[in-house]
């Protein structure tokens, strides 16, 4: 059974229509970016997974259960960052756990266990006892998650969690979140920060307009969509006739050379790839000096899909 399902879940706000038709299906076990500029559809997404609001049509299984219908049910075994995270000022760390705790229905003992433990993940525990009023931004978004995990869910679903820190406190929530993958949590990542899907998620879906543009592994997103390039140096200039042999590969599509450098713009696959520095060696004679296979960030994906989707 999949963790999250969404079934042509559409949301107007008035005559706005904020969510498309949005269609996802996210596996147990696997992290998912949904990765999109701000007002692409994210939190309104969000909003609706954990039964914030509901949708003018379509449907939104968390777990199996209908968000809207059986939300109770649907959100048991999910722990949520929705937009900004606030605590009340005049408790600390601990006190807040333990408060937010009991609303779940933890025991003492448990609640006790857990909030040690989640503190000691984010890295809180020295300013447990801290009122939150003097916390910092990226402290709160620490207890953020901490809040979220408390009650070790199989599910979470994350809106933003890096929105607004540091580089600090953005790499620090970025571990936070890969310790989490290793431990088998199921995550939904709303973010426009391209960085941190690469660096977390195996999967990506990527929305603009409330329209779903694509969804897929991350590495299969890069392949189909981008520009490979191969530099290569060698010892000596390529002569005319050695360049003009190389652009008539098939999986050649540009070849750019400055003096004993040059870049191959390259459609093919590893296989392929391989194939081409045997050519330049066996074939042509040349005597390379490095091969390096580059690629374009995710980043340029993300900007042709919305450029096409404008």
């Amino acid at each position: 059974m999949e963790a999250i399902v969404t079934e042509g879940l559409t949301k107007y706000y008035g005559k706005l229509l904020a969510l498309d038709d949005l269609g996802l299906s996210i596996e147990r076990g696997h992290c998912v970016g949904f990765l999109g500029p701000n007002g692409a559809g994210k939190s309104t997404t969000i909003k609706l997974l954990c039964n914030l609001i509901h949708p003018t049509r379509g449907r939104a299984y968390v777990n199996g259960y209908d968000a809207s219908k059986d939300s109770k049910k649907a959100l048991r075994d999910v722990g949520a960052i929705v937009e900004v995270p606030e605590f009340y000022p005049y408790l600390n760390a601990v006190e807040t756990l333990s408060y937010l705790g009991r609303i779940r229905g933890l025991t003492s003992t448990t609640l006790r266990e857990r909030t040690a433990d989640v503190l000691e993940l984010v890295k809180l525990s020295e300013w447990s006892g801290m009122k939150i009023a003097k916390f910092s931004r990226g402290m709160k978004q620490r207890l953020g998650v901490a809040q979220a995990i408390l009650h070790d869910p199989s599910i979470l679903i994350l809106d933003e969690p890096s929105l607004g820190l540091d580089p600090r406190g953005t790499y620090e929530t970025r571990e936070i979140l890969k310790s989490l993958v290793k431990r088998g949590k199921t995550i939904f990542l709303a973010s426009h920060m391209l960085h941190e899907v690469q660096e977390v998620c195996d999967s990506v879906a990527l929305i603009n307009k409330g329209k779903l543009l694509a969804y897929d592994r991350v590495e299969s997103l890069e392949r189909i969509f981008r520009a490979q390039k191969i530099e290569v140096e060698t010892v000596s200039p390529p002569k005319q006739k050695q360049v003009d042999r190389i652009e008539e590969l098939k999986a050649v599509r540009s070849i750019s050379v400055e003096k004993n450098h040059f870049v191959i713009g390259f459609d093919g696959n590893d296989v392929e790839r391989a194939d081409l520095l045997a050519m330049l060696v066996r074939d042509l004679g040349l005597q390379v000096v490095s091969f390096k296979p580059s690629t374009e960030a995710l980043e340029e994906i993300y900007l042709q899909l919305i450029k096409e989707a404008n």
